[in-house]
């Protein structure tokens, strides 16, 4: 199973090849050429994003609480 730190790369991959295509689209767009199939693979990576994102959230909640990493320069009450 993947780990939480590669779980948020990963997002964070995604979302930054997300916006290059939305940007090449409307490229693509102002030049007057279809954008059909660009904007069905825009949607099939946003899905996976979401997918991701939820798996992220019940990675969270799963971790101990013990477990959480610590803030760098946070104070111990």
């Amino acid at each position: 199973m993947p780990t939480l730190e590669y779980i948020r790369s990963e997002i964070e991959h995604m979302r930054t090849q997300i916006s290059r295509q939305r940007k090449e689209i409307l490229q693509l767009q102002r030049a007057g050429i279809g954008t059909a199939s660009a904007e069905a693979l825009l949607s099939r990576m946003q899905a996976k994003v979401d997918d991701l994102v939820s798996l992220r959230d019940e990675m969270k909640k799963a971790e101990p609480q013990g477990a959480k990493k610590r803030v760098l320069g946070g104070r111990k009450w």
